[in-house]
């Protein structure tokens, strides 16, 4: 009896892998798999569109781009890192997601994420709901009025903005006060109870940043200057982001 012998030829060239190894420090353990499977056991995101971390890793593995391409599960992983955790050999793969995100075409990434990537650059707030400077200042000194009146005991409390020379500058995430303004106001009452020297800026005040969930690393990294330049503006000594 005789068997033949299957090879299989040459590598894709340039593979989704490969590139993202490129990046990574050492590689990003990325060629160290064992194929355990505890990666998968603890992700909430196994089972989706048919897809785990082993199996993700494993078709970056053997060059299937196109096909990780096809699949919306790297928009349904959270990220969290469970996955590095729990391996024993340190692999990271939300990297290899990360780097798959970037890969997609801005029309064909989840319209709710690119939007609010996108929404972003309307002001200079960076605010992801759109909310402008006015809209922001006004929120602000309309609920900080409505608090002051209401509770006797917090009837000095502030709610600055753009106070030059604040020790904290703070963010704020834009949902807050465009849907649910009075969720702003416990942090302001811990800041004053604390005797916080802090302000809001008009400027750059939004927390959250979707380009990075876009992995839209260019963007990304504007939407992050925007802000860090309105704390120099001011002179704020540190940056608190809510985020």
């Amino acid at each position: 009896m005789s068997s033949e012998v299957i090879k299989i030829k040459g590598k894709r060239k340039s593979t989704f892998k490969d590139k993202v190894m490129d990046l990574l420090p050492e590689g990003g353990n990325l060629n160290l798999c064992l194929t355990c499977g505890v990666c998968a056991s603890g992700c909430p995101a196994t089972g989706l569109e048919d897809m785990d971390p082993r199996k993700f890793l494993r078709m970056a593995a053997l060059g299937m781009d196109e096909e990780l391409l096809s699949s919306n599960w790297a928009w349904m992983c959270t990220m969290c890192q469970r996955c590095i955790y729990a391996c024993p050999m340190k692999i990271d793969i939300p990297a290899l997601v990360f780097n798959l995100r970037g890969s997609w075409p801005k029309d064909k990434q989840p319209k709710g994420i690119r939007a609010s990537c996108e929404m972003a650059f309307k002001h200079e707030t960076m605010s992801a709901m759109g909310a402008s400077e006015e809209d922001f200042r006004f929120v602000v000194e309309d609920v900080l009025e409505e608090y002051q009146e209401s509770q006797p005991e917090f009837a000095d409390m502030q709610a600055p903005l753009n106070k030059e020379g604040s020790e904290f500058f703070l963010n704020q995430n834009s949902r807050e006060p465009v849907t649910e303004p009075d969720e702003m106001v416990p942090l302001w009452k811990i800041l004053h109870l604390a005797g916080a020297d802090w302000t809001y800026g008009t400027k750059g005040w939004a927390a959250e940043n979707y380009c990075l969930f876009c992995a839209d690393t260019k963007m990304w990294e504007q939407n992050v200057r925007v802000k860090a330049e309105a704390v120099d503006a001011l002179g704020c000594k540190y940056w608190l982001n809510t985020e």
